[in-house]
């Protein structure tokens, strides 16, 4: 049991790092030339600029600027709603956005947060600021390490989960960090994407319902 402890640390410390930093410097320049397509994409199917940045809490709730590929009209998200999940039939989502949205392709522009070290590829999503005074102490637990492109919350439910649904499975990740747990959790992301996360919605609520109960 102890040993399985110093290992965690041991990764979560030095080698969670490398990994990060390896992988997605290769994914970046395996995928360029769709990266460059869906630039040029974006910049013809509406004005506004090719990346959505957006300042966020990191670890040690540190802000940096999140990337994100455009999906949306220029100047949108002053007329969105905080708190309000914005949807495929949003009106104000473009042609290209819709597509780009529907297999995470503009989440791929984090692979440059990663590469710079504000985020990791495996961690708790990213919040807004004015999400933070709202977490109770436990979930403040996200904060001590870095956020990721993908989690064990985004695998288990994602945008059908309640805030707090979603930050246990943030704590029992950070909990549990191994290599074998990232590995797990990039492999099921990859098949969500490609199947729709609708497919893992019933198998995420009864594991909800199971720990729920078992608390």
């Amino acid at each position: 049991m102890e040993a399985t402890k110093i290992e965690q640390t041991m990764y979560s410390k030095y080698f969670k790092r490398v990994l990060d930093f390896g992988l997605s410097l290769i994914v970046l320049l395996v995928l360029s030339p769709l990266l460059i397509l869906v630039a040029i994409l974006i910049k013809l199917g509406s004005e506004g600029p090719v990346f959505f940045m957006q300042e966020r809490p990191g670890k040690g709730q540190k802000i940096f600027e999140v990337y994100k590929f455009r999906t949306m009209v220029k100047d949108a998200v002053k007329q969105q709603e905080v708190g309000v999940e914005v949807i495929g039939s949003d009106s104000r989502i473009t042609t290209i956005g819709k597509f780009l949205r529907r297999f995470k392709i503009d989440e791929l522009a984090q692979l440059i947060n990663i590469l710079k070290g504000d985020m990791s590829i495996v961690g708790p999503r990213p919040t807004l600021p004015e999400y933070v005074n709202l977490y109770e102490g436990w979930e403040l637990l996200r904060f001590s390490v870095r956020p990721g492109l993908t989690g064990l919350a985004q695998v288990n439910g994602n945008i059908f989960l309640e805030q707090q649904e979603k930050s246990a499975y943030d704590v029992k990740y950070i909990e549990n960090i191994s290599f074998f747990n990232d590995i797990k959790i990039i492999l099921k992301t990859v098949a969500i994407v490609f199947l729709g996360e609708e497919k893992f919605v019933k198998k995420a609520d009864s594991k909800i319902r199971e720990e729920n109960l078992n608390k």
